[in-house]
């Protein structure tokens, strides 16, 4: 590949104006933080005391009825723990004051290049007709959103490191209206953000590989910086399974990306992608682990032992399943997934867009919804289901050792006013600090 056809985050950065050629002016330039700026704000921190650990469980027979914790002093190095010591309340660190630490937070699935927050309270009347009214709404409004989209991914960034996020999975709009510019744009708001905030990103045909011609787009869009494939209900926007998902698996494989898919469709064609994907990784195994659905509403519309079926052949081909947790009419059988080692991930999706306009930024509210809706209402299930917002680490493995944080993890972060995993996730407490690479960015 040539130097010319791999466009890199950093190559866009080198002129800024790259971020918003073509879209017109935008009055919120001057609102950009420059990476510089995010570099100040930072706090490189060395070591902390009065940290608050899980140590294990306690028991009463076989029943777990409370966390074990203990006050630690915890040493970082090079954005890394380097150690976890016996806790000295009189060393020169920083006084955590006993608060919770928990991994940091990770979205695994957000749009972060269009968004309405940072900007004023807007509702926009969804259109009927489905997905395909939802497209032609965003042929209207995406040219006069690409103008701020910058500025908002960054308000946006920083709503979720407030919330204790330091990682999203964002998918990011490849189609004939914006064309790559969301993708630039959303790389500038990324690199000024770099200092405190890691991202992985997911080329999305959300209007179809061939509804609008969106393919050689795609093409483009995969020699560039980008982590994931996207896709997009195969069969209701583009009228076929095999079609628009082979050419997503081979694009993948001609790339060395991953595969992530939304998938809303809840009837049999629902059931059939799932399937005919399954197939495929199956076909060219070293898209295990890197194949994933989105939403995947069709596991929740299926009889029981259906799902047993599905949920055994997703484990068995390492494709997971990413849940923004929906209820009422679609309440997905993540318990029966987690039985079966389905790598279940959540995310927030949106805080507030044209697709909808409920959203705290919390993924650790995600957590907390999903413990709800299956009665995890004990220590163990609650301690559990930590693992939906941090992306599977947890302090404790389900055993009670102790098995994070230890030498080498990443120093990545939050402390909060909670006794243990479980409080946290039954009363989603407020985030004290996000310390991202071993810096204080919260």
């Amino acid at each position: 590949m040539s130097t010319n056809e791999h466009l890199s985050r950093k190559s866009f950065i080198k002129n800024a104006a790259l971020g918003i050629a073509g879209v017109g002016a935008s009055p919120l330039i001057g609102g950009f933080t420059s990476p510089e700026q995010v570099q100040k704000k930072t706090k490189e921190m060395k070591l902390l005391k009065n940290v608050r650990l899980e140590t294990g469980f306690e028991y009463d027979g076989d029943e777990v009825i409370a966390t074990k914790t203990d006050l630690f002093c915890v040493e970082l190095a090079d954005g890394k723990i380097k150690s976890v010591q016996k806790n000295n309340p009189k060393a020169d660190a920083f006084d955590a004051k006993g608060m919770l630490m928990l991994p940091a937070f990770k979205d695994k699935h957000i749009h972060l290049d269009k968004t309405f927050y940072g900007g004023p309270w807007k509702i926009v009347k969804r259109r009927p007709g489905g997905l395909k009214g939802m497209i032609a709404l965003e042929q209207e409004v995406l040219p006069e959103m690409l103008k701020t989209s910058t500025f908002r991914a960054e308000k946006l960034i920083e709503l979720l490191q407030s919330k204790g996020t330091n990682f999203a999975r964002s998918h990011v709009n490849i189609e004939p209206t914006s064309k790559l510019q969301s993708l630039k744009n959303l790389q500038v708001a990324l690199e000024n953000k770099k200092a405190g905030f890691d991202a992985e990103l997911v080329a999305f045909p959300q209007h179809g590989l061939y509804y609008t011609d969106t393919v050689p787009l795609l093409k483009e869009a995969a020699k560039m910086d980008i982590d994931f494939i996207g896709g997009l209900d195969p069969f209701t926007i583009d009228g076929s399974i095999e079609k628009p998902i082979d050419f997503t698996v081979q694009l993948a494989l001609d790339h060395q990306k991953g595969i992530d898919i939304h998938l809303h469709e809840s009837g049999q064609s629902g059931v059939d992608t799932i399937e005919y994907l399954i197939k495929k990784v199956l076909e060219n195994p070293s898209l295990k682990g890197k194949t994933y659905l989105s939403h995947c509403f069709a596991l929740s519309a299926i009889p029981a032992s259906k799902q047993e079926e599905l949920a055994e052949k997703l484990a068995a081909a390492e494709v997971g399943i990413v849940s923004t947790i929906p209820f009422g009419g679609r309440v997905m059988p993540i318990p029966t997934l987690l039985k079966h080692g389905v790598h279940v991930a959540t995310g927030i999706d949106s805080v507030i867009d044209h697709w909808g306009i409920y959203g705290t930024g919390s993924v650790l509210d995600k957590a907390s919804l999903m413990a709800q809706l299956y009665g995890f209402g004990n220590e163990f299930m609650l301690s559990r289901s930590l693992r939906l917002a941090t992306d599977n680490v947890s302090p404790l493995d389900d055993k009670g050792n102790q098995q994070w944080p230890k030498s080498n993890d990443k120093a990545d972060f939050v402390l909060v006013h909670s006794s243990c995993s479980a409080e946290a996730v039954a009363r989603v407490p407020e985030i004290e600090h996000l310390i991202h690479a071993g810096k204080l960015v919260y």
